[in-house]
């Protein structure tokens, strides 16, 4: 496995946009022959999931006055709130597609390692989440492309629960399906869990032990590693400048429609359907959610635009291709009944 972090001229790139604009970078333009780990330690930042709305899930008025970065990602999953305490991975595995969407293989690495570093309690659970004794400590995102599975996660060794709480605006269904009152009732951080050997570590030097176990190596001296050179910061530059750092890529076409209606769908996420009605007609279509999906939801959204909104017409036009790709394990006339509620 082959180590590669934002490091620029001896500098550490903490720049949310840099680091997603980093792992896509070694994704579309590095021959990779063997899996790569890139950790990454950012400040204060939004990410929101590739098919959410951002203004939706962003309490934007706070955003802006603590001036924390919003950045979408190329992954789905929910929105998640970022800082210096969060520690976090993204694995490439070329050709590797049996990890694809199983969370319980790409988490065990990182709950061997934690557990060895006194964390109790450790557990898997729902679609991608990591808990210690029921709250949660992490969440995790896969997507793959040219049989490369993309899997990525946070760890929460520290956690400003005032920020994460007043940044996002939780999904109700959400909280509702998973019987908790708040996003701070069901959230814990990591180092008041380790053993006291390990509970004054500084964020990096927490890194650098879970790499270091990763890597089943004694010291970070030992770690293979790809240096980005000049060239590459240059593609990356103009990556972040296109797109992670680009208002139609972050927040992109987010109208008022007519029509909005959303689902809590067990297994797949949450789904908002958001659409503009003219004649009969759909005029105007757009999928939100945290969910995980392997193609471009505008498949779907093109598929219902001019379609009438009919029951029959929309059962049929949603029967003509296969929503797995999309969301997951979801039944057509669930979200023809979603469309038509």
């Amino acid at each position: 496995m082959i180590v590669i972090e934002p490091i620029r001229n001896g500098e550490y790139m903490m720049d949310g946009a840099y680091a997603l604009a980093v792992q896509v970078y070694v994704q579309e333009h590095l021959e990779i022959t063997e899996p790569i780990l890139l950790p990454y330690i950012v400040g204060p930042t939004v990410q929101v999931g590739r098919f959410q709305n951002s203004l939706v899930e962003v309490n934007e008025a706070y955003v802006k006055a603590h001036d924390i970065l919003l950045v979408r990602r190329d992954t789905g999953g929910g929105t998640l709130y970022q800082d210096a305490g969060h520690v976090n991975f993204c694995f490439l595995y070329p050709g590797d597609t049996d990890i694809y969407g199983n969370y319980a293989k790409l988490y065990q690495p990182t709950i061997d390692a934690l557990e060895k570093f006194g964390v109790k309690d450790l557990s898997q659970s729902g679609r991608n989440d990591l808990e210690i004794a029921g709250k949660k400590i992490s969440g995790a995102a896969m997507t793959m492309k040219n049989n490369l599975v993309y899997g990525g996660f946070s760890l929460m060794l520290d956690v400003d629960y005032d920020a994460m709480v007043k940044a996002l605006n939780p999904n109700e269904k959400k909280i509702i399906s998973k019987g908790i009152q708040s996003v701070r009732a069901r959230v814990t951080d990591i180092r008041s869990h380790l053993a006291p050997a390990y509970q004054n570590l500084s964020n990096f030097e927490f890194k650098d032990l879970m790499v270091a176990e990763f890597l089943g190596i004694d010291d970070m001296n030992q770690a293979k590693r790809y240096a980005l050179s000049d060239e590459d910061w240059a593609i990356i530059d103009q990556m972040v400048a296109d797109k992670y750092k680009n208002w139609s890529w972050n927040f992109g076409d987010n109208p008022n429609y007519a029509i909005k209606n959303d689902i809590r769908v067990p297994g797949v996420g949450t789904l908002e359907v958001t659409l503009e009605v003219a004649k009969g007609h759909i005029q105007k279509c757009r999928i939100y959610g945290d969910f995980f999906g392997k193609k471009d939801i505008a498949d779907i959204e093109n598929l219902l635009i001019g379609c009438p909104l009919r029951e029959d017409a929309v059962a049929s036009a949603l029967n003509d291709i296969d929503l797995t790709p999309y969301f997951g394990s979801i039944d057509s006339t669930v979200l023809a009944n979603l469309v038509l509620a």
